[in-house]
């Protein structure tokens, strides 16, 4: 049974300091005005980490707590203690509420901001380098599934997994019983790839989804343009469902045919300060896929 959740980010909260988010508490009952059953806990920091406070508001929302995300530096050396700092407190709260799914994402690096959408182009690590960051995902994958959660890699825009051929090589230098999938729709369009031939190839593997629209007009300005990521989300690459170049009706067939069970979350990520209706955008978003038999 596949069962569609959503996250902050489709309410503009990209991190949780960020004085224009919404609040925790705004987010938690728009999720459940639009028609959602659960929730990401977004950035660590941003829901309450006291576990009975947001136990109260997940319950008088009824929602359940899906997962969480450790979007931090990974390809920074330097910055492991704030990669851990996120890793351990995103454990411990997931593990408070019992979600099941923790997601890695190698986040935002000036040496790959330029080159979002161009992998021809990308600049890429050497192999100590390369090596060294593929330990530390594995190391903090180590302690997802020891916290008894499922561990799956993310591919985003503009960090150094981004494009399909780095993020096979992960797989392959990865056990699978240590690192799953976490398979973004829209993300992978962006980066020029094709989603649904990447499912049909990995399906196996992939654990979570999120469901993420590209608009493609922005895709090819942002591209051409080297438009920074936050930038091209400013500008609207991230469309409702249905809107964009995304075969959501061959998403589902995958899905269908592998007999894929448990949570696709949406992500329709926007500017916190946007003119756009995160809740509108939620009610749309949800109703797309309950027409598409989601």
């Amino acid at each position: 049974m596949i069962r569609i959740g959503n996250a902050p980010c489709s309410w503009g909260v990209e991190f949780a300091d960020d004085p224009r988010n919404p609040s925790w508490r705004k987010v938690l009952s728009d999720c459940a005005a639009a028609g959602y059953k659960g929730i990401e806990l977004g950035p660590v920091g941003f829901m309450p980490e006291d576990p009975a406070v947001l136990a109260d508001g997940l319950a008088e929302n009824d929602l359940t707590l899906i997962g969480g995300v450790v979007f931090r530096p990974f390809h920074d050396a330097a910055k492991w203690d704030d990669v851990w700092d996120g890793a351990t407190r995103t454990c411990k709260a997931l593990v408070a509420h019992g979600a099941k799914h923790l997601v890695l994402i190698d986040s935002i690096s000036p040496r790959r901001a330029p080159t979002a959408g161009r992998a021809a182009e990308a600049e890429q690590m050497d192999t100590p380098e390369w090596n060294a960051f593929g330990d530390r995902i594995r190391t903090v994958a180590k302690l997802g599934v020891d916290h008894g959660l499922t561990v799956s890699i993310h591919a985003h825009a503009a960090g150094f997994i981004d494009f399909e051929p780095e993020l096979e090589r992960l797989l392959d230098e990865t056990d699978e019983a240590l690192l799953k999938i976490c398979f973004d729709t829209g993300h992978h369009s962006y980066a020029g790839f094709d989603p649904v031939a990447f499912m049909r190839r990995h399906i196996g593997r992939i654990s979570y989804m999120h469901f993420k629209d590209i608009d493609p007009v922005v895709k090819a300005r942002a591209v051409a343009s080297r438009m920074g990521f936050y930038d091209a989300t400013g500008q609207g690459i991230f469309c409702n469902l249905g809107k964009g170049d995304v075969d959501f009706a061959a998403v589902r067939q995958v899905l269908l045919e592998a007999k894929f069970e448990g949570w696709c979350t949406v992500e329709q990520d926007c500017d916190p300060a946007g003119t756009t209706s995160p809740l509108d955008d939620a009610r749309a978003n949800r109703a797309y896929l309950a027409a598409n038999g989601f």
